[in-house]
């Protein structure tokens, strides 16, 4: 039986009709979506002030992991840092997968961008891609004075997985003490390996851009048969028992996608333990609306809204500036 769930934005219905259907997730298909064609890093590029630099650091067991480097070409020394984990279920996507988002902040924070190819699963599980992404953000710190960047000016942001990614790497950084971060920016993020809220079950058994079965078989993917108490907080951070002294976060969702309850969750758990959250979930999106129908209204308002709270972050009021 279907449960009743919040309906979709009508605007957003209409695009959405016209993405083909998504067939089962198998291995078959995360190879086909591994290679679905997306735009090129030069046309995103093109016609923009950026220079690009390509670099690989070792990860923690020495594996080489790519980075991405991208730079205003007029900036200043001491330019912000916006550490970009992308999406794709933690199984699919690379660098540039929805680089247009952080590009966007890089135009108008004069950011520098740094955007990680973590290992995918299922050839690679547990801990794994949050180990990557810790270890290239430590890359970054460490090397922030080359790299034109203020250390006290790094925000990690990611969507989908790379949210929930994105949210392990803090609650790492936390943990081991450096680096420092700045902000956390988690959109849609993918955090509760459990996969039993409301929302996970309203949106169950129907067709959709991620669905509960979807979700399930991305987290399996992960972390094959290891579902129960050793499942590390860094890979599923809604485990993590303490949410104390993270940096400020922005977390956002729909209220018609798998995601919302365990993302509104997160935010008020943020703020039972004193920690400071932006929470917005957006009428009628569906989990990753804003990045795929950017010019719908309720895209704009929500990808408008991330970028003036990066501002009120990156960006200290005139009263605070002296």
């Amino acid at each position: 039986m279907n449960l009743p769930r919040p309906g979709i934005d009508p605007e957003l219905l209409v695009p959405l009709t016209e993405l083909p259907p998504m067939p089962p997730l198998g291995p078959e298909v995360i190879e086909l979506l591994r290679h679905f064609p997306q735009p090129s890093i030069e046309t995103q590029l093109d016609g923009r002030a950026i220079s690009r630099r390509e670099v690989a650091v070792p990860a923690g067991d020495g594996v080489p992991i790519p980075l991405s480097i991208f730079s205003p070409t007029d900036r200043a020394a001491g330019a912000p840092c916006v550490y970009w984990i992308h999406g794709g279920g933690m199984m699919w996507g690379d660098r540039f997968s929805n680089i247009d988002i952080p590009l966007e902040w890089l135009d108008r924070f004069g950011a520098v961008v740094i955007s990680v190819d973590y290992r995918l699963a299922p050839e690679a599980t547990g801990t794994t891609l949050v180990d990557d992404c810790y270890h290239g953000l430590l890359w970054v710190a460490e090397n922030a004075a080359d790299l034109g960047i203020d250390p006290a000016r790094i925000v990690v942001a990611g969507a989908s997985a790379g949210g929930g990614l994105a949210a392990g790497v803090t609650l790492m950084a936390r943990d081991l003490g450096t680096p420092a971060i700045a902000a956390q920016l988690l959109s849609c993020p993918m955090l509760d390996h459990r996969n039993s809220s409301s929302s996970s079950l309203q949106y169950s058994g129907l067709d959709g851009v991620w669905t509960r079965e979807m979700n399930e078989f991305g987290w399996r993917s992960v972390l094959g048969d290891n579902t129960g108490d050793n499942v590390s907080r860094y890979v599923s951070p809604a485990l993590a028992d303490d949410l104390s002294n993270l940096p400020t976060t922005y977390i956002d969702a729909g209220t018609a996608e798998v995601f919302r309850d365990e993302d509104v969750t997160y935010a008020t758990r943020i703020w039972a333990a004193g920690g400071q959250a932006e929470l917005h979930v957006w009428a009628g999106g569906f989990h990753g609306f804003s990045a795929l129908f950017p010019h719908v209204r309720v895209s704009d308002a929500a990808r408008r809204t991330q970028a003036d709270w990066l501002a009120r972050v990156l960006e200290p009021g005139p009263d605070l500036k002296d």
